[in-house]
Protein backbone atom coordinates (compact mmCIF):
# COMPACT_ATOMS: atom_id res chain seq x y z
CA UNK A 1 0.00 0.00 0.00
CA UNK A 2 1.84 3.06 -0.96
CA UNK A 3 2.38 5.95 2.06
CA UNK A 4 -0.84 8.50 2.14
CA UNK A 5 1.74 11.02 2.88
CA UNK A 6 3.95 10.48 -0.30
CA UNK A 7 1.30 11.71 -1.75
CA UNK A 8 0.16 14.29 0.37
CA UNK A 9 3.99 16.01 -0.36
CA UNK A 10 2.19 16.22 -3.51
CA UNK A 11 -1.12 18.32 -2.04
CA UNK A 12 -3.29 15.38 -3.78
CA UNK A 13 -5.31 12.78 -1.68
CA UNK A 14 -6.42 9.46 -3.18
CA UNK A 15 -10.15 8.92 -1.73
CA UNK A 16 -11.91 5.59 -3.07
CA UNK A 17 -15.52 5.81 -3.97
CA UNK A 18 -17.73 3.10 -5.21
CA UNK A 19 -17.18 3.87 -8.44
CA UNK A 20 -13.38 4.69 -8.99
CA UNK A 21 -10.76 6.59 -6.90
CA UNK A 22 -11.21 10.68 -6.58
CA UNK A 23 -7.81 12.67 -6.72
CA UNK A 24 -8.51 15.26 -3.90
CA UNK A 25 -6.65 18.59 -3.01
CA UNK A 26 -6.26 19.78 0.78
CA UNK A 27 -9.04 22.75 -0.49
CA UNK A 28 -11.18 19.96 -2.34
CA UNK A 29 -11.41 17.57 1.09
CA UNK A 30 -12.09 21.23 2.95
CA UNK A 31 -14.96 22.00 0.00
CA UNK A 32 -16.74 18.60 0.41
CA UNK A 33 -16.75 18.65 4.25
CA UNK A 34 -18.55 21.83 3.40
CA UNK A 35 -20.98 20.08 0.91
CA UNK A 36 -21.57 17.53 3.69
CA UNK A 37 -21.95 20.13 6.59
CA UNK A 38 -24.82 22.01 4.41
CA UNK A 39 -26.71 18.52 4.60
CA UNK A 40 -26.34 18.04 8.18
CA UNK A 41 -27.29 21.93 9.06
CA UNK A 42 -30.67 21.66 7.02
CA UNK A 43 -33.14 19.11 8.57
CA UNK A 44 -34.75 19.28 5.69
CA UNK A 45 -32.58 18.55 2.67
CA UNK A 46 -33.26 15.38 0.39
CA UNK A 47 -30.27 13.38 0.54
CA UNK A 48 -28.93 12.17 -2.81
CA UNK A 49 -30.61 9.28 -4.75
CA UNK A 50 -29.60 6.03 -3.96
CA UNK A 51 -27.20 6.87 -0.99
CA UNK A 52 -27.47 6.43 2.71
CA UNK A 53 -27.54 9.62 5.01
CA UNK A 54 -25.29 6.94 7.59
CA UNK A 55 -22.72 6.49 4.58
CA UNK A 56 -22.84 10.53 3.70
CA UNK A 57 -21.99 11.27 7.95
CA UNK A 58 -19.55 8.23 8.00
CA UNK A 59 -17.64 10.09 5.34
CA UNK A 60 -18.11 13.39 6.74
CA UNK A 61 -16.22 12.20 9.84
CA UNK A 62 -13.46 10.22 7.59
CA UNK A 63 -12.91 13.78 6.01
CA UNK A 64 -12.68 15.69 9.51
CA UNK A 65 -9.98 13.16 10.64
CA UNK A 66 -8.48 13.55 7.36
CA UNK A 67 -8.10 17.43 7.46
CA UNK A 68 -7.36 17.56 11.22
CA UNK A 69 -4.21 14.71 10.22
CA UNK A 70 -3.34 17.81 7.40
CA UNK A 71 -3.21 20.04 9.97
CA UNK A 72 -1.34 18.08 12.57
CA UNK A 73 0.31 15.69 10.86
CA UNK A 74 1.03 12.00 12.39
CA UNK A 75 3.11 9.74 13.89
CA UNK A 76 4.87 9.38 10.56
CA UNK A 77 4.80 12.43 9.36
CA UNK A 78 5.12 16.49 10.34
CA UNK A 79 2.04 19.04 8.88
CA UNK A 80 3.01 20.49 5.47
CA UNK A 81 3.13 23.71 4.85
CA UNK A 82 1.38 24.51 1.54
CA UNK A 83 -1.03 21.82 2.57
CA UNK A 84 -2.03 23.75 5.91
CA UNK A 85 -2.51 26.77 4.09
CA UNK A 86 -4.63 25.40 1.66
CA UNK A 87 -6.81 23.99 4.36
CA UNK A 88 -6.80 27.55 6.42
CA UNK A 89 -7.69 29.71 3.13
CA UNK A 90 -10.73 27.38 2.26
CA UNK A 91 -12.63 26.76 5.42
CA UNK A 92 -12.30 30.75 5.75
CA UNK A 93 -13.50 31.41 2.06
CA UNK A 94 -17.02 29.57 2.17
CA UNK A 95 -17.87 29.84 5.77
CA UNK A 96 -17.05 26.22 6.88
CA UNK A 97 -15.70 27.00 9.85
CA UNK A 98 -18.94 28.26 10.51
CA UNK A 99 -20.65 25.22 9.57
CA UNK A 100 -18.29 23.20 11.66
CA UNK A 101 -18.99 24.76 14.96
CA UNK A 102 -22.71 25.03 14.49
CA UNK A 103 -22.89 21.94 13.14
CA UNK A 104 -20.90 20.16 16.17
CA UNK A 105 -23.81 18.48 18.25
CA UNK A 106 -25.11 16.78 15.23
CA UNK A 107 -21.54 15.00 15.07
CA UNK A 108 -20.42 12.10 16.85
CA UNK A 109 -18.02 12.19 19.49
CA UNK A 110 -15.09 11.44 17.99
CA UNK A 111 -15.99 14.00 15.06
CA UNK A 112 -16.41 16.57 17.72
CA UNK A 113 -12.74 16.07 19.54
CA UNK A 114 -11.55 16.12 15.79
CA UNK A 115 -13.57 19.40 14.53
CA UNK A 116 -12.46 20.81 18.27
CA UNK A 117 -8.93 20.18 16.86
CA UNK A 118 -9.27 21.64 13.72
CA UNK A 119 -10.87 24.80 14.98
CA UNK A 120 -8.02 25.33 17.31
CA UNK A 121 -5.20 24.94 15.16
CA UNK A 122 -6.82 27.18 12.14
CA UNK A 123 -6.51 30.10 14.78
CA UNK A 124 -2.69 29.47 14.93
CA UNK A 125 -2.28 29.18 11.15
CA UNK A 126 -0.72 32.12 9.07
CA UNK A 127 -1.34 32.80 5.73
CA UNK A 128 0.84 35.57 4.12
CA UNK A 129 2.23 36.74 7.53
CA UNK A 130 -1.30 36.95 8.88
CA UNK A 131 -3.25 34.98 11.10
CA UNK A 132 -6.43 35.46 8.90
CA UNK A 133 -9.12 33.83 11.28
CA UNK A 134 -8.87 36.83 13.79
CA UNK A 135 -9.95 38.35 10.57
CA UNK A 136 -12.88 36.06 9.67
CA UNK A 137 -13.94 36.11 13.53
CA UNK A 138 -14.15 39.65 13.48
CA UNK A 139 -16.44 39.55 10.78
CA UNK A 140 -18.57 36.47 12.49
CA UNK A 141 -18.39 37.68 15.85
CA UNK A 142 -21.68 36.11 16.97
CA UNK A 143 -20.06 32.75 16.65
CA UNK A 144 -18.69 33.91 20.29
CA UNK A 145 -22.01 33.86 21.05
CA UNK A 146 -22.59 29.90 19.96
CA UNK A 147 -19.39 29.25 21.75
CA UNK A 148 -20.36 30.93 25.06
CA UNK A 149 -23.59 29.58 25.43
CA UNK A 150 -21.95 25.94 24.70
CA UNK A 151 -21.33 26.15 28.70
CA UNK A 152 -25.30 25.76 28.99
CA UNK A 153 -25.23 22.17 27.57
CA UNK A 154 -22.65 19.59 29.24
CA UNK A 155 -22.57 17.77 26.09
CA UNK A 156 -20.82 20.76 24.03
CA UNK A 157 -19.14 22.52 26.97
CA UNK A 158 -15.71 21.17 26.66
CA UNK A 159 -15.72 21.08 22.86
CA UNK A 160 -16.84 24.97 22.63
CA UNK A 161 -14.68 25.55 25.86
CA UNK A 162 -11.34 24.56 24.23
CA UNK A 163 -12.63 26.63 20.60
CA UNK A 164 -13.25 29.36 22.67
CA UNK A 165 -10.07 29.37 24.70
CA UNK A 166 -8.26 29.51 20.85
CA UNK A 167 -10.22 31.81 19.84
CA UNK A 168 -9.40 34.36 22.68
CA UNK A 169 -5.76 34.18 21.56
CA UNK A 170 -6.85 36.78 19.21
CA UNK A 171 -7.21 40.47 21.72
CA UNK A 172 -10.41 41.91 19.47
CA UNK A 173 -11.91 38.56 19.93
CA UNK A 174 -11.46 38.68 23.41
CA UNK A 175 -12.37 41.79 23.52
CA UNK A 176 -15.66 41.48 22.73
CA UNK A 177 -15.67 38.23 24.60
CA UNK A 178 -15.44 40.13 27.49
CA UNK A 179 -17.75 42.81 27.05
CA UNK A 180 -20.55 40.90 25.98
CA UNK A 181 -20.21 37.83 28.17
CA UNK A 182 -18.11 38.16 31.01
CA UNK A 183 -20.56 38.23 33.77
CA UNK A 184 -21.98 34.62 32.71
CA UNK A 185 -18.88 33.01 33.82
CA UNK A 186 -19.54 34.11 37.35
CA UNK A 187 -22.54 31.66 36.83
CA UNK A 188 -20.62 28.91 34.62
CA UNK A 189 -17.49 28.40 37.29
CA UNK A 190 -20.53 27.22 39.95
CA UNK A 191 -21.98 24.70 37.95
CA UNK A 192 -22.43 21.20 39.06
CA UNK A 193 -20.51 19.99 36.68
CA UNK A 194 -17.26 19.76 38.20
CA UNK A 195 -15.72 18.96 34.32
CA UNK A 196 -17.72 21.92 33.00
CA UNK A 197 -16.94 24.09 36.14
CA UNK A 198 -13.36 23.71 35.32
CA UNK A 199 -13.30 24.32 32.12
CA UNK A 200 -15.20 28.09 32.15
CA UNK A 201 -12.59 28.38 35.23
CA UNK A 202 -10.18 27.89 32.85
CA UNK A 203 -11.52 30.44 30.10
CA UNK A 204 -12.53 33.26 32.92
CA UNK A 205 -8.47 32.88 33.85
CA UNK A 206 -7.52 33.05 30.09
CA UNK A 207 -9.87 36.26 29.18
CA UNK A 208 -8.46 38.12 32.60
CA UNK A 209 -4.94 37.37 31.93
CA UNK A 210 -3.42 37.10 28.68
CA UNK A 211 -4.59 40.41 26.64
CA UNK A 212 -2.60 43.19 29.22
CA UNK A 213 -3.74 46.15 28.25
CA UNK A 214 -6.98 44.66 27.51
CA UNK A 215 -8.17 43.18 30.87
CA UNK A 216 -6.87 46.62 32.71
CA UNK A 217 -9.13 49.05 30.25
CA UNK A 218 -12.05 46.36 31.07
CA UNK A 219 -11.27 46.18 34.29
CA UNK A 220 -11.29 50.30 34.81
CA UNK A 221 -14.14 50.10 33.11
CA UNK A 222 -16.41 47.84 34.76
CA UNK A 223 -14.51 47.92 38.30
CA UNK A 224 -17.55 48.07 40.65
CA UNK A 225 -19.88 45.20 39.20
CA UNK A 226 -16.87 43.09 38.45
CA UNK A 227 -15.35 43.03 42.01
CA UNK A 228 -18.89 43.13 43.53
CA UNK A 229 -19.47 39.51 41.95
CA UNK A 230 -15.61 38.02 41.96
CA UNK A 231 -16.20 38.72 45.83
CA UNK A 232 -19.40 37.42 46.60
CA UNK A 233 -19.86 34.21 44.25
CA UNK A 234 -16.23 33.56 43.95
CA UNK A 235 -14.21 34.31 46.81
CA UNK A 236 -16.76 33.61 49.40
CA UNK A 237 -18.30 30.56 47.57
CA UNK A 238 -19.06 27.38 49.63
CA UNK A 239 -17.33 25.53 46.95
CA UNK A 240 -13.40 25.25 48.42
CA UNK A 241 -11.99 24.85 44.78
CA UNK A 242 -14.11 27.98 43.89
CA UNK A 243 -12.32 29.74 46.24
CA UNK A 244 -8.90 29.08 46.14
CA UNK A 245 -8.84 29.39 42.47
CA UNK A 246 -10.64 32.83 43.04
CA UNK A 247 -8.07 33.61 45.29
CA UNK A 248 -5.20 32.68 43.32
CA UNK A 249 -6.84 34.19 40.35
CA UNK A 250 -7.35 37.65 42.40
CA UNK A 251 -3.42 37.50 43.09
CA UNK A 252 -2.85 37.48 39.65
CA UNK A 253 -4.70 40.32 38.38
CA UNK A 254 -3.65 42.35 41.11
CA UNK A 255 0.29 41.59 41.05
CA UNK A 256 0.46 42.32 36.98
CA UNK A 257 1.85 45.86 36.88
CA UNK A 258 -0.40 46.49 33.77
CA UNK A 259 -3.43 46.86 36.94
CA UNK A 260 -1.62 48.47 39.72
CA UNK A 261 -4.25 51.27 39.52
CA UNK A 262 -6.67 48.31 40.11
CA UNK A 263 -4.98 47.05 42.88
CA UNK A 264 -4.60 50.50 44.55
CA UNK A 265 -8.48 50.59 44.42
CA UNK A 266 -8.92 47.71 45.60
CA UNK A 267 -6.46 47.55 48.79
CA UNK A 268 -7.96 50.83 49.80
CA UNK A 269 -11.25 49.16 50.42
CA UNK A 270 -12.11 47.78 54.22
CA UNK A 271 -14.62 45.28 52.73
CA UNK A 272 -12.18 43.51 50.64
CA UNK A 273 -9.42 43.87 53.64
CA UNK A 274 -12.43 41.82 55.42
CA UNK A 275 -12.97 39.08 53.14
CA UNK A 276 -9.23 38.67 52.82
CA UNK A 277 -8.88 38.73 56.31
CA UNK A 278 -11.54 35.96 56.66
CA UNK A 279 -9.83 33.90 53.73
CA UNK A 280 -6.65 33.87 56.28
CA UNK A 281 -8.74 32.37 59.06
CA UNK A 282 -10.09 29.32 56.41
CA UNK A 283 -8.32 25.90 57.41
CA UNK A 284 -7.06 24.98 54.15
CA UNK A 285 -3.94 26.14 53.85
CA UNK A 286 -3.33 26.60 49.91
CA UNK A 287 -6.26 28.81 50.56
CA UNK A 288 -4.36 30.60 53.35
CA UNK A 289 -1.63 30.98 51.40
CA UNK A 290 -3.22 32.70 48.22
CA UNK A 291 -5.13 35.11 50.10
CA UNK A 292 -1.57 35.63 51.98
CA UNK A 293 -0.50 37.30 48.64
CA UNK A 294 -3.21 39.92 48.38
CA UNK A 295 -3.65 40.56 51.99
CA UNK A 296 0.40 41.51 51.94
CA UNK A 297 -1.00 44.47 49.47
CA UNK A 298 -3.09 45.58 52.19
CA UNK A 299 -0.27 46.29 54.64
CA UNK A 300 2.35 47.12 52.38
CA UNK A 301 0.47 50.10 50.65
CA UNK A 302 1.96 53.27 52.06
CA UNK A 303 -1.10 55.28 51.65
CA UNK A 304 -3.38 53.20 53.53
CA UNK A 305 -6.91 54.71 54.17
CA UNK A 306 -7.52 55.66 57.67
CA UNK A 307 -10.32 52.80 57.81
CA UNK A 308 -8.17 50.55 56.95
CA UNK A 309 -5.50 51.12 59.14
CA UNK A 310 -7.99 51.10 62.19
CA UNK A 311 -8.95 47.63 60.66
CA UNK A 312 -5.71 46.15 61.31
CA UNK A 313 -4.79 47.99 64.38
CA UNK A 314 -7.68 46.67 65.70
CA UNK A 315 -6.72 43.48 64.54
CA UNK A 316 -2.71 43.75 65.39
CA UNK A 317 -2.57 41.40 68.14
CA UNK A 318 -4.49 38.35 66.50
CA UNK A 319 -2.77 39.13 62.67
CA UNK A 320 0.52 39.12 64.94
CA UNK A 321 -0.10 35.88 66.61
CA UNK A 322 -1.41 34.16 63.04
CA UNK A 323 1.66 34.99 60.91
CA UNK A 324 4.20 33.99 63.84
CA UNK A 325 3.25 30.46 62.98
CA UNK A 326 2.38 31.22 59.34
CA UNK A 327 4.90 28.47 57.38
CA UNK A 328 5.53 27.03 54.14
CA UNK A 329 5.64 22.73 53.90
CA UNK A 330 9.19 24.10 51.92
CA UNK A 331 11.78 26.91 52.76
CA UNK A 332 10.89 29.85 50.62
CA UNK A 333 12.93 32.96 51.11
CA UNK A 334 10.41 35.27 49.49
CA UNK A 335 7.55 33.83 51.10
CA UNK A 336 8.98 34.88 54.65
CA UNK A 337 10.76 38.16 53.45
CA UNK A 338 6.91 38.56 52.44
CA UNK A 339 5.99 37.79 55.83
CA UNK A 340 8.71 39.68 57.78
CA UNK A 341 7.43 43.16 55.75
CA UNK A 342 3.75 42.46 56.64
CA UNK A 343 4.69 41.80 60.60
CA UNK A 344 6.98 44.74 60.47
CA UNK A 345 3.95 47.06 58.75
CA UNK A 346 1.27 45.87 60.95
CA UNK A 347 3.49 46.58 64.03
CA UNK A 348 4.55 49.73 63.01
CA UNK A 349 0.86 51.10 62.70
CA UNK A 350 -0.28 53.47 65.18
Amino acid sequence: MPNPWKTLLKFKFKLKSKSKSKIRTPADMVRRVGELLILLHDDNVTVDHGTKWGEKMEELGKLIAEVKSILYGTSEAEPVPEACTQVTQEFFRENTLRLLIICLPKLDLEARKDATQIVANLQRQQVNCRLIACDYLEANIDLMDTLVSGYEDHRLALHYGNMLRECIRHQSIAKYVLESHLHKFFDYIQLPDFDVSSDAAATFKELLTRHKSTVSEFLSRNYDWFFREFNTKLLQSPIYITKRQAAKLLGDILLDRSNSGIMVRYVSSKDNLMILMNLLREPSRPIQIEAFHVFKLFAANRNKPPEIATILIANRSKLLRFFSGFTLDKEDEQFEADKAQVVKEIAELY
